[in-house]
């Protein structure tokens, strides 16, 4: 019996995927479960497995062919028996006698890998004999859990959203969010450099973008062409929050089992101000505004493929402590590559944070068709005036973009204000003033 090997059903704004690599070859044998191909969207990449024990008769796509939502790409036939068997694969316990510390890591040498997970241990440079698994087969979900041990690895590696330093905990100007199946592969398929010069000491290497980078291009050149965005700034005394932070982290963390972090401060604040200015919680349809009565907060994320807005839904109804649980777990979830369609769908406001890598000063992108985009940044300790005396404070930038088709600059200004009153007053968060 032939069963069709189909592409996963898309959501409605993901047209096509691309064909990454094909783990397996007509006339293998596969069971049930095993990852035949993955396929990349605009934001997730996606493992298709096999629905039957079977034999691969036939493989229609080749890898890097763009195909649709539910094309059969191949057929397994259930009643044959394998006649070009895959090679036969190394267990955990052989792994050490191969040239592991290799950077070039082939499909030879470890068949037993993903592509991701080949790109993820010649990126690191591991050892795969190192990395502890309970299978056959190293997965993704090992090697980051190696790569989390390995204070190399932590030293290159992006900070998830949730980690609390002196900055808060999300990251750079996010693109619009795509609706998406559910993301099974933790880090992107990496594009081969192609040497397109090596004379003398100069070379030059030509590499394909990837769809997801394709798609951050598109939408960022659409925002910009079809929204009028100016950007408004200010700058707030985190002090207060702060000490609130060191007075009730330990046994904020004891009590609800997550970080007290300023993302939860500053999502809260902003809810506050939106309440205030409804039509920076609004967007454009057509030659129309829709007014949201609820307060989705898109928080801007940075996983191992990119930027990625999951939301925070009804944000008005949770506590702090509920805003911290939902933001940490997204970034676990961006970082294993689970995030769902549901997590990253709708959304009528944006927050995101150039701080986490630094950044002092940036005007963020909207995210259509939302009409507003707050920018956070790093916290720097400077000199300020109070009661006419300079004394040194932990400031941090603000940067509000929005639409100017239909927020004035004094709405936009006093959203601002809102926010930075109610941060260096945090008793307005509880009194909701």
């Amino acid at each position: 019996m032939l069963v069709d090997i189909k592409v996963p059903v898309l959501a409605e704004s993901v047209a096509e995927a691309t064909l990454v690599s094909w783990q397996k070859r007509v006339g293998d044998q596969v069971k049930r479960g095993d990852n035949l191909i993955d396929i990349e969207t605009d934001k997730v990449t996606l493992e298709v497995a096999a629905l039957n024990d079977g034999v691969i008769s036939e493989i229609l796509r080749d890898d890097g062919e763009t195909v649709a939502s539910d094309e059969v790409i191949a057929r397994i036939d259930t009643e044959a028996q394998g006649t070009s068997p895959a090679p036969s694969e190394p267990t955990q316990q052989s792994l050490p006698e191969m040239d592991t510390k290799s950077t070039d890591v082939s499909d030879s040498d470890l068949p037993k890998l993903s592509p991701a997970v080949r790109n993820m241990v010649a990126e690191h440079k591991l050892d795969v004999a190192e990395i502890a698994t309970n299978t056959d087969r190293v997965t993704k979900e090992d090697v980051l859990r190696h790569i989390e041990g390995s204070p190399v690895a932590s030293n290159e590696t992006a900070d998830a959203p949730q980690k609390v330093t002196e900055a808060p905990q999300t990251v750079t100007p996010p693109v619009a969010q795509v609706a998406a199946k559910p993301e099974t592969a933790s880090t992107p398929p990496v594009a081969v450099p192609v040497l397109t010069s090596s004379a003398g000491d100069r070379p030059e290497e030509k590499v394909p973008m990837t769809r997801l980078r394709k798609r951050v291009a598109e939408r960022l050149l659409s925002a910009q062409h079809e929204s009028a965005i100016l950007t408004t700034f200010n700058e707030v005394n985190m002090q207060p929050v702060m000490d609130i932070r060191n007075r009730y982290k330990d046994e904020f963390e004891k009590t609800h089992g997550t970080k007290l972090g300023f993302m939860s401060f500053f999502t809260r604040a902003a809810i506050e101000a939106l309440k205030k200015f409804p039509v920076i919680n609004a967007s454009v349809d057509g030659d129309n505004i829709v007014y949201h009565g609820y307060f989705d907060i898109g928080i801007a994320v940075s996983s191992p493929r990119g930027l990625v807005v999951p939301i925070v839904r009804d944000g008005d109804s949770l506590s702090l402590a509920n805003i911290e649980t939902t933001i940490r777990a997204f970034g676990e979830k961006a970082r294993d590559g689970k995030l769902t369609m549901d997590d990253l769908t709708g959304g009528t406001f944006t927050i995101t944070n150039g701080g986490t890598f630094g950044s002092l000063l940036s005007t963020p992108i909207i995210n259509p068709p939302q009409s507003a985009i707050l920018g956070m940044h790093a916290i720097q300790q400077r000199p300020v005036a109070e009661n006419g005396e300079v004394v040194i404070r932990p400031m941090m930038n603000l940067a509000l973009s929005y639409d100017h088709r239909i927020i004035d600059g004094r709405e936009a200004v006093q959203f601002l204000v809102s926010i930075k009153q109610q941060l260096e007053d945090p008793a307005r968060l509880l009194l909701q003033l």
